[in-house]
């Protein structure tokens, strides 16, 4: 496998773009059979016109280890993620409250209360005049079938072809070993609307996001964390790492914090 590899890759001397990323690690024939209409399906959007960093996440092994990450530990919540998010929210120091807008609310937050805000930045920054960022969303399209067993031999199977629409297959009984006879899938199509999952990574929305963090550096009390209001992808591990640092960083030293001394807003899933 390296072998072949190091006769495929594309050498650049500066890799500037998706396309050339992808190529530098893969070569030309994985790349178009894999990688470029996968990412259009994905981003709408070809490699070439994608910072090299989104086509850099995806791994490459020369082994037979058929995880998407190579980390030593992987693991899931035991109940998975919605009884991990209950186990969060069941706290005394919180209160949560459903279908609320934020934006509606704001005016009334007290003067130096602290805000942790977790939306997109550009919404909280949409008076400002500057234009609107990208993000990608995605519609789940959900299937059930009745003694059926397994639907496909793995939790996620991906299409990078043009034949079909959606980017990819999940099979969600596979992350806990359910046994039942029946079985759920869900097929992934990405859009332009709904709620904001993905941050489009290209030169124009880099640009524009640092005008975004200037504004979000000089405002008071207000602290933006997270995938949106930070305008990078964050993987599920890597969002709690970011916001245990975060709170350790920006919080730990603030003895007597109370639950009235701040408010927490998340304006996305």
């Amino acid at each position: 496998m390296d072998e072949w590899l190091a006769k495929t890759q594309v050498k650049y001397e500066e890799i500037k773009n998706g396309e050339q990323m992808a190529k530098s690690r893969v070569g030309p024939v994985l790349y178009e059979k894999i990688f470029k209409h996968y990412t259009y399906k994905q981003w709408k959007k070809y490699p070439e016109d994608l910072d090299k960093s989104v086509l850099a996440r995806i791994p490459c092994r020369n082994n037979f280890d058929t995880r998407y990450f190579g980390d030593k530990f992987q693991v899931l919540p035991k109940e998975g993620y919605t009884k991990f998010f209950e186990h969060l929210l069941d706290h005394e120091l919180l209160d949560v409250h459903l279908n609320t807008d934020f934006f509606k609310l704001r005016s009334g937050i007290p003067k130096g209360k602290l805000v942790i805000y977790t939306g997109p930045v550009d919404s909280y920054f949409a008076g400002q005049g500057f234009e609107s960022l990208e993000y990608r969303s995605i519609n789940f399209h959900i299937e059930r079938y009745k003694n059926y067993g397994f639907y496909q031999p793995n939790s996620v199977v991906n299409y990078p072809g043009k034949e079909v629409a959606f980017t990819r297959i999940v099979e969600y009984k596979h992350f806990l070993n359910q046994q039942t006879p029946h079985t759920v899938i869900v097929k992934e199509t990405t859009t332009d609307k709904g709620d904001p999952y993905y941050p489009v990574l290209n030169e124009r929305n880099m640009e524009l996001f640092k005008k975004y963090k200037k504004l979000s550096d000089e405002e008071k009390d207000v602290h933006f964390v997270g995938r949106l209001a930070n305008y990078k992808y964050f993987n599920m591990d890597q969002a709690i790492l970011n916001a245990l640092e975060y709170f350790d960083e920006q919080f730990t030293t603030k003895k007597g914090l109370k639950k009235e001394d701040y408010t927490f807003v998340s304006d996305s899933v």
